[in-house]
């Protein structure tokens, strides 16, 4: 028995240094990323007061690195939300649908709205009706598991790429048209400190509220026939879950466009690392999704002389790890 409670104390000593470990490698490129861009910013620049530093500082390099590290662990926190709750690896608000129609909704702002508020609002409206949809569609099937609300998504994601290709037909070429691409495209730049606020405060109350309701998400983890005898409401209760999840998700959608690929990547990173399904691994997701979009940004302003779209280098990594998913759930069936 002393053994087991000294293996334990090691494996959670263990799981705290990785994640102090990952915090500070996060809190690093943050803080690197504010210095990466065409116009030379330095720390010494930044301190004296060099008032056009300080713009530039204040108004593109902080907003970029908050939203990149704020943004990616959104999505991390989501991805894992997403494969817990479906109890399906591959779900993820990529692969259902959520991301695509939260991006039609906010194409659909940009036509017929106006103001960044409401584009947000249209960007929710959009993902919200992909997951009703895609969960009405997956009611129909029979077995009522994880792999009927994945092929669901890809009807949903098909369906609303289909609307925004069509909502790019009726766009100004001039003006609408380049907003719709550069949201799809996905990207930091143009990213303002004074129109931000709104969106980081809602994920923030998002995020914080999936952590406080942990213990029910790993409650839809189980069959939900166990669900039910302990007690639980788990239809209302996956509802609820995947709103705020949904929520949080266009929130940083409708800042960055589609990001590609980190809401599958950063829950797999922290279980291979962790190798477990805890809290703590879904405070990695964040931190790991954290990670890769602000890594992705840096990249994406840095290794070319123009700048290019961040979902190019989270997909250079996705798609092959996508595929070697696909392949190895093939082998274990």
């Amino acid at each position: 028995r002393q053994r087991s409670m000294k293996l334990s104390m090691e494996s959670n000593n263990k799981i705290k240094f990785t994640l102090i470990v990952g915090t500070v490698i996060l809190t690093v490129l943050t803080i690197f990323s504010f210095f990466v861009g065409r116009y030379p910013l330095t720390l010494s620049g930044i301190i004296s007061g060099d008032s056009r530093q300080w713009q530039v500082f204040v108004t593109l390099r902080a907003s970029r690195g908050i939203v990149g590290c704020i943004g990616g662990f959104v999505l991390g926190v989501a991805g894992f939300v997403f494969q817990t709750v479906f109890r399906n690896p591959l779900a993820s608000p990529d692969i259902i649908g959520v991301s695509s129609g939260a991006s039609a909704g906010a194409a659909f702002g940009i036509l017929f709205l106006s103001g960044s508020m409401a584009v947000t609002a249209s960007a929710f409206a959009g993902a919200l009706g992909s997951v009703v949809l895609a969960l009405m569609l997956a009611s129909l099937t029979t077995g009522q598991d994880g792999r009927g609300i994945v092929l669901a998504g890809i009807a949903v994601h098909s369906l609303a790429q289909t609307a925004l290709i069509f909502l790019k037909l009726l766009a100004d070429p001039e003006k609408q048209l380049a907003s719709i691409e550069y949201w799809i495209m996905g990207s930091l730049n143009g990213i303002s400190l004074y129109t931000i606020k709104g969106n980081v405060i809602l994920c923030t109350l998002c995020v914080s509220a999936l952590f406080l309701l942990y213990r029910q998400i790993m409650m839809l983890s189980l069959h939900d026939d166990e669900g039910r005898m302990l007690g639980v409401h788990t239809q209302h209760l996956r509802l609820l879950i995947l709103l705020i999840a949904t929520l949080a998700t266009s929130g940083i959608i409708s800042m960055t466009g589609l990001i590609s690929f980190i809401s599958l990547l950063a829950p797999h990173g922290a279980r291979l690392i962790i190798k477990n399904n805890r809290l703590s691994t879904m405070f990695l997701s964040g931190i790991i999704g954290g990670c890769l979009l602000t890594l992705g940004d840096i990249l994406a302003r840095s290794v070319a002389s123009t700048e290019l779209p961040v979902s190019i280098f989270t997909s250079l990594v996705g798609a092959p790890f996508l595929i070697y998913l696909c392949v190895r759930r093939n082998r274990e069936s």
